[in-house]
């Protein structure tokens, strides 16, 4: 099992599966069934493999079970196939993914530690506005409790810099504005075109004597149409 960075923004890892015999494998379906995450749908393919070293399939998996206020250990978890063994009928079969799987522990960290942090923080693309070939505006922190903000990044398409770093800013409650600057990261009509993280800004933070965690700040669609537009003028390429 496996994550790409296009899986990210929606939810979805990889399943690799391997024949290595003569007989044709027929998988049906598969999904995720994991103490660690919300139930989704099994995912139909219904692919016939050949002896073959490697086929990835995507597959969606659902919201994680997080505490409000410390990151859950992993629980059991299997990869679910319906599947069949060249003319023998289709069944169900489970392939058990190891707790201590690095990618199962990363998703779990990840998403909880985003609960626990958007619980005392939430932040909010503030008014840019254009100086030569940057964005120069402000994010806008909300917090319910002291907050230090560790540090921000930006994504595949755009530079998000923030004035210091690590940390970025040392809040009380209440609200507060970090300066910031917002560039191109590339000029590239093909990879706007594609682009599948555009949007997904980084922003890593912890309260009073608390883990630092990640959560992921998407600005609302009449921001990241601005931004798309700013890149094009920047960038000097048409708007398609």
């Amino acid at each position: 099992m496996q994550q790409w960075r296009s899986d990210v923004a929606v939810h979805r890892v990889q399943v690799s599966v391997t024949n290595t015999a003569e007989t044709p494998l027929r998988i049906i379906d598969l999904r995720l069934d994991s103490g660690s995450f919300e139930p989704a749908a099994p995912v139909r393919v219904d692919t016939t493999l050949p002896k073959t070293p490697r086929t990835d399939f995507p597959i969606t998996y659902g919201r994680a079970r997080c505490d409000d206020d410390t990151i859950p250990p992993v629980k059991p978890t299997d990869v679910v196939a319906t599947m069949a063994v060249g003319d023998a009928p289709a069944k169900e079969v489970r392939f058990p993914i190891p707790v201590t799987d690095p990618l199962l522990t990363r998703l779990v960290k990840y998403e909880c530690g985003e609960h626990i942090l958007k619980r005392s923080a939430t932040i909010a693309f503030g008014p840019f506005e254009r100086r030569g070939d940057d964005l120069k505006g402000t994010l806008t922190v909300t917090s319910t409790r002291p907050v230090t903000i560790d540090d921000v990044d930006g994504t595949t398409h755009y530079v998000l810099e923030p004035e210091k770093r690590r940390p970025v800013a040392e809040l009380a409650p209440g609200a507060a504005e970090i300066p910031v600057t917002i560039r191109p990261t590339r000029c590239d009509p093909h990879a706007f075109a594609e682009a599948k993280q555009a949007y997904l800004f980084q922003v890593w933070g912890h309260t009073e004597g608390g883990e630092t965690y990640r959560m992921i700040v998407t600005p609302p669609k009449d921001v990241q149409e601005r931004l798309l537009d700013y890149a094009i003028d920047v960038c000097d390429f048409p708007a398609t």
